[in-house]
This record gives C-alpha cells, sequence and structure tokens, in this order.
C-alpha cells in the first residue's frame, strides 16, 4: 500500500476526527453552562451581602440620630435609592449627604435592561412577614425576582 505524495485524508479519518470533536463539545458545553451559572450566582451573593449591609449601615445611621426618622417609620429607607443618592445628615449639615453605597448592584439574573438597578430586586417592607414579603412604606430586605433554582437547590428569591 504505497501513499501517494499530493494525497490528503481518508474518508475514515475524517469520520473519526469528527466524531472525537463532537463527543469532546458535547461534554464541555454542560460545564460552560454550569460554570456561566455559577458565576452569576457568586454576583448575586455578592449583590445581595452589599445592599443588605447598606440597609444595616442606613440602620445603624438612624439610631445614631445621623438621618431624620418619623416616628410612624420603621428607620429603614423609604426607597432603595437612597442609599445610592444620599441622605441628609442632620447630626452634621456641614458634612453634606451620608451616602452608604456608591451604587445599587443590579441582580445580575434580571434579563430587562430597561429597569434601573433598584427595580431589578424584589423589596421586602418592615411589616410584611417573611414568607409572603410584601413592598410597603420602607425597605427592609431584597430578594432576587428570578424564578430560577440555584446550583445548591434553593430558589433564588429564597437566598
Amino acid at each position: 500500500m504505497k501513499r501517494r505524495p499530493g494525497g490528503g485524508f481518508t474518508l475514515i479519518e475524517l469520520v473519526i476526527t469528527v466524531a472525537i470533536v463532537g463527543i469532546l463539545a458535547m461534554v464541555a458545553m454542560p460545564l460552560a453552562e454550569t460554570t456561566a451559572k455559577r458565576h452569576k450566582e457568586s454576583e448575586l451573593r455578592a449583590a445581595l451581602r452589599e445592599l443588605r449591609g447598606g440597609i444595616d449601615a442606613y440602620r445603624r445611621a438612624v439610631d445614631e440620630g445621623k438621618i431624620e426618622k418619623k416616628v410612624d417609620e420603621s428607620g429603614y429607607p423609604r426607597r432603595l435609592e437612597d442609599l445610592a443618592q444620599g441622605i441628609a445628615n442632620i447630626q452634621d449639615p456641614a458634612q453634606g449627604k451620608l451616602y452608604i453605597l456608591r451604587r445599587l448592584p443590579r441582580d445580575p439574573f434580571s434579563d430587562d435592561p430597561a429597569l434601573s438597578a433598584a427595580q431589578t430586586w424584589g423589596k421586602r417592607s418592615y411589616a410584611s412577614p417573611p414568607e409572603a414579603p410584601q413592598e410597603g412604606a420602607d425597605v427592609f430586605d431584597v430578594y432576587s425576582r428570578s424564578p430560577g433554582i440555584g446550583l445548591n437547590g434553593i430558589p433564588y428569591k429564597d437566598w
């Protein structure tokens, strides 16, 4: 069996090569999807931690007398945007506004770019129960509006 010098690959060699590449692609796709989902979940954890920390810092500032609180208010921010837009410092007006967060993070699972960062989150007021969160006069907690379930088996809205 003598090979010609200008000959190419045989049909069998090409079929085997395509089959091997196809098998590798089938293995790599689920791994890539899982990696992308894990990255979004990591962003969600960080965003929730940042927002909840900001809400707690706002409450501490109210307790310290830096932010005005009316008698009928809970002491939590009225709007999520207040954390980044600043609140008047009543203890030291010369200092200006108190800025709790530099910016509001977006929910990484929100696909609508037309929504503002605050609109991507579900909000729970101080008066609503944890098992049935409702928006109200303040923002006590935030949660993801995504209907998905995390790699850990817990729905994103319960994180």
